[in-house]
């Protein structure tokens, strides 16, 4: 790989494959990245230009680490363990969750899902101990199976 400074216009980054293929990327100084495909036998580059978002999604297609987005849901798919589908779920508390523990309300042990991360007031809590107590306006991130998840939509949050 060829790392390169642009002045003024930001950094390239370059690989050639064995047969001759040239990929480029250059991330622009405006936040932006520009993807150059150029085949061995070709005469001009093939061009995109990707938000830095769009960028991260052909990184991870390319890493093997697919991603899914689904409302307020992410499934996650790896290349490496083809049967392997992780789901993880952001959620606001429901009423009849406040005041409550993620032990009271025995939330893996009825659905299967894990608490992984709770956001309370712009405060972020990973992995959230099993007495912690649910607040009005918390915001809760579980992770599961797809069928774990709908469970815990269903019978925790009261969502059919």
């Amino acid at each position: 790989m060829r790392i390169s400074e642009l002045p003024g216009i930001g950094t390239k980054y370059e690989i050639e494959s064995p047969k001759g293929d040239k990929v480029a990327v250059i991330f622009l100084t405006t936040g932006e990245i520009e993807l150059y495909v150029l085949e061995a036998e070709a005469e001009k580059p093939s061009v995109a230009r990707l938000t830095p978002e769009e960028a991260r999604r052909v990184g991870s297609v390319l890493t093997g680490a697919m991603l899914m987005i689904e409302r307020e849901g992410v499934e996650v798919s790896f290349s490496d363990i083809s049967d392997l589908r992780i789901n993880i779920y952001i959620c606001p508390v429901t009423e009849g969750m406040v005041g409550k523990s993620i032990e009271d309300l025995a939330i893996r042990k009825r659905t299967g899902v894990t608490v992984i991360a709770l956001s309370r007031r712009g405060r972020s809590i990973i992995s959230p101990p099993p007495e912690t107590v649910f607040e009005e306006g918390d915001l809760i991130v579980v992770i599961g199976e797809r069928e774990q998840i709908k469970a815990c939509a269903r019978e925790i949050l009261g969502r059919g």
